[in-house]
């Protein structure tokens, strides 16, 4: 979100209190939550004062927030600070440009990395290749930030994209890059494929010599050439490796290119060069296979940016033009012919269609839209030509928030994630220093000869990155956030992929979530006369008022063609009803209280309405002061897909759903048991929606809450998970919930919490098949059973195997 549309939102970032983290809203887990400006506008700046955003890496809960506050707050010239671990942002108001310069230095000393929220201090984004782990992330980062001419630079592993602030020319970042061992490319490069195309070759080479060699030893080809073969096959495949291995220790990181590139040569060392050849050509292979794999994954979302056209058919005074989307201007008038694809998001002026929306809200059933309903960028119009008047530029379309938003959410890390990251940190040179023990002190003990140790010692060495481990979470959540973006789910990281898949319980708020939020009349009794008699004269009073009962019986009447009678002495009665003089006789349209204070007997009718009361209706009488003529009942029903999806629901496994309303007890009865939800709170204020939740808390659940994301901010930010329904062109629901569902109704719940269900077991086996497999391996080379070779082998097997299992949360529906 840029910050014009913050500015907007009804909800602010949460000041996280200094004196008392524990009990600030962040303890909420919902930075993004309950309308707290009270407590951020006392500190913040004022309106002219300038005031920069900045994006937060490395933020795994709440409490890493209030630490980057507390940091910054203590330094000079710095006027306030705001964390929102929700979009991972920092907004700080200074009072020089230069402190902007040292925030990110700042916050690197506090643990974490800011990039800042525009471009136009000249960062560039590029895509990186042939990384297979986060400490690739770690060895391009470091070399990149050593150069003189780079002022900040992030690389995530996730997405695969570097972002750089520099002096240098594109010429001069691509070779960079290229000396730590991996191929960069501009993210609007579309030369990707050719970077890829240069692994296999080197590979299929370094393979090529490893079999010759290996062939030669068995036809009596002379041992020297052998070993020649061997030599050439390793000077291939672990020319890349190798050179990345320097700039990584250069840097100061211990990479797999490090202890593969020690193995190798350590094997070649000790005579064993078939050894070394095959480390150095399975290796590459792995590498080669891991790539391709997760490149896959990260075009997950990719996918979504090719979408929206390039260029617009714009109408002007000269006639129609084809421009730019960049180029093209809010108010100007797009002409969409049937068949093409919208190219920005707008209001339709002219025409009538079929949209399918798909790309947006995941639905794959086409709408109906005509002059004065909302488009998307990137949506289909199936027929019908169009003019659309723009109401946005291209970088802020619905879809281009949401692709934003989604690689925000693949860069955040999981609580899983940042455990086995701080792990992987203190295993890696354990087990690293372990190795050169094996090496170097069990021989000098006398416990055998060196060329042995030093063998189990380099296999020791290659066992000792835990690359699957490493990325046993980060691919499955990347996976799983792309799948369910593309079926129009929001998850704004891995931290509420997993709450999701752990939930015990959720509420849902009544009107506009489980109903549709419209009342309609659902049953018209007439006690003296006709039905189309009641419904005129009810119809005749109520179309002086606003009221949205009032305007649901004139919709009702005007759909079956009844008219409505001459009438005057119009007057609306506050909170009861409203009256008129029809015929020459005084007719009220009201409450059942409003009769009776004038008197009038209830007694005949008293049966009915006591019935139609009890069954959830709002009840509107018709009749005189001596008598009623008739009433007409009024309810908000049901959504055709709630029952459904509530039943799903419960299919996978939800303990308890929940209703919360405002209404009376009577008529949250009805909806809940219409509905099938198990429990229900009736007539509440929006402070005791919290309350609610907060007592489902207390009984030890995991409670999510499901609302439109503006009315219900508190309980949102009160639940362990806030999704909200209906984002497609909210920004205040997009900004304020963990989970957003951009179609407006219930249907992709139940596929969203299987699919979170699905990611925590993929990453659980993930863990566990990574921890299983290192510790075969490392039980295995003691005995001398593990050779060198299957040492590599089960590290980039058991690192392939693990992005494939990920992979499997692409194909979930």
């Amino acid at each position: 979100m840029n910050t014009t549309e913050e500015k907007k939102s009804t909800c602010c970032s949460t000041k996280i209190e200094t004196e008392a983290p524990e009990t600030s809203c962040c303890s909420t887990q919902k930075e993004e939550s309950s309308c707290c400006s009270n407590a951020t506008e006392a500190a913040s700046p004022s309106k002219d004062e300038d005031k920069k955003e900045f994006y937060i890496r490395g933020m795994d809960c709440p409490s890493c927030a209030a630490t980057i506050e507390k940091g910054l707050n203590k330094k000079d010239g710095i006027r306030s600070v705001s964390v929102n671990y929700g979009t991972g942002k920092l907004a700080v108001g200074a009072e020089t440009s230069g402190v902007y310069e040292s925030i990110p230095k700042e916050v690197k000393k506090l643990g974490f990395e800011a990039v800042p929220a525009t471009e136009e201090k000249g960062y560039e984004t590029y895509r990186i290749q042939g990384m297979d782990c986060g400490s690739c992330a770690m060895t391009i980062e470091k070399h990149m930030g050593n150069l003189a001419a780079v002022e900040d630079v992030s690389v995530s592993f996730s997405t695969g994209n570097m972002q750089v602030r520099h002096g240098l020319s594109q010429e001069e970042i691509l070779k960079e890059v290229k000396k730590s061992g991996f191929d960069a490319y501009p993210e609007s490069a579309s030369g990707e494929e050719n970077g890829k195309k240069k692994v296999p070759s080197v590979t299929m080479a370094s393979g090529l010599f490893l079999a010759l060699g290996f062939i030669g030893s068995f036809t009596g080809i002379e041992e020297l050439l052998v070993t020649v073969m061997y030599a050439i096959a390793i000077a291939i495949g672990g020319y890349k490796p190798a050179r990345s291995a320097f700039y990584a220790i250069k840097s100061k990181s211990l990479d797999m290119n490090v202890l593969m590139a020690s193995a190798a040569i350590g094997a070649a060392l000790i005579g064993e060069w078939f050894e070394g050849a095959m480390v150095v050509f399975l290796f590459a292979l792995g590498n080669m296979l891991q790539d391709r794999s997760m490149e896959k994954t990260r075009d997950s979302i990719r996918s979504l940016m090719d979408l929206t056209p390039a260029k617009a058919l714009v109408k002007t005074a000269e006639g129609i033009k084809e421009k730019k989307v960049e180029d093209v201007s809010i108010g100007e008038t797009l002409v969409v012919r049937p068949g093409d694809k919208i190219s920005l998001d707008g209001e339709i002026t002219t025409g009538t269609s079929s949209i399918n929306e798909a790309p947006i809200t995941g639905e794959s059933m086409p709408v109906d839209k005509e002059a004065g309903h909302k488009v998307y960028a990137g949506t289909l119009n199936e027929n019908g030509a169009l003019e659309i008047r723009v109401a946005t530029l291209a970088e802020d379309t619905t879809i281009a928030k949401i692709i934003h938003l989604v690689e925000e959410a693949q860069e955040k890390k999981a609580p899983t994630e940042a455990f086995i990251d701080r792990f992987a940190s203190i295993y890696t040179p354990i087990v690293f220093i372990l190795a050169l023990l094996v090496m170097v002190g069990l021989p000098l003990l006398g416990f055998g000869g060196w060329g042995e140790w030093v063998y189990k010692g380099l296999a020791l060495l290659v066992v000792a990155c835990p690359c699957a481990l490493v990325i046993s979470t980060p691919v499955a959540i990347v996976s799983a956030i792309g799948n369910a973006a593309k079926h129009g789910v929001l998850i704004k990281g891995g931290t509420y992929l997993e709450k999701a898949g752990a939930l015990q319980a959720i509420a849902f708020d009544k009107t506009g979530t489980l109903t549709e939020g419209k009342p309609k009349v659902s049953e018209v009794l007439a006690f003296h006369g006709k039905e189309e008699e009641l419904l005129s004269v009810a119809a005749t009073i109520e179309s002086q008022s606003s009221h949205p009962i009032a305007e649901t019986i004139l919709s009702y009447t005007h759909e079956r063609n009844i008219d409505l009678k001459e009438g005057d002495g119009f007057e609306a009665i506050a909170g009861k009803g409203a009256k008129g003089i029809i015929a020459g006789t005084e007719v009220f349209a009201g409450k059942p209280k409003l009769f009776e204070e004038m008197g009038v007997s209830l007694q005949d009718s008293e049966d009915e309405i006591s019935r139609l009361q009890k069954e959830g209706n709002t009840l509107v009488l018709i009749g005189t002061r001596k008598e009623i003529i008739g009433v007409i009942a009024v309810r908000d029903t049901i959504r055709d897909i709630t029952v459904q999806a509530i039943e799903r629901l419960k299919h996978t496994g939800m303990k308890e759903m929940v209703m919360l309303t405002g209404d009376n007890e009577g008529t949250a009865r009805n909806i809940a048991e219409e509905a099938g939800v198990t429990r229900h709170f009736a007539e509440l204020m929006p402070e005791d929606k919290v309350t609610a939740i907060q007592k489902l808390q207390q009984e030890g659940k995991q409670v999510a809450m499901v609302g439109d994301g503006i009315n219900d901010a508190p309980a949102l930010a009160t639940a362990d998970l806030g999704i909200a329904m209906g984002g497609a062109g909210t920004d205040t629901a997009m900004e304020t919930a963990d989970i957003v569902m951009m179609a407006d109704n219930l249907e992709k719940l139940p596929e969203t919490i299987s699919l979170s269900k699905k990611a925590l077991n993929i990453i659980k086996q993930n863990i566990w098949f990574s921890l299983l497999t290192k510790a075969a391996a490392l039980v295995l080379i003691f005995p001398g059973i593990l050779t060198l070779w299957m040492a590599v082998l089960s590290d980039t097997g058991a690192a392939l195997i693990v992005i494939l299992n990920s992979m499997r949360l692409l194909k979930q529906q």
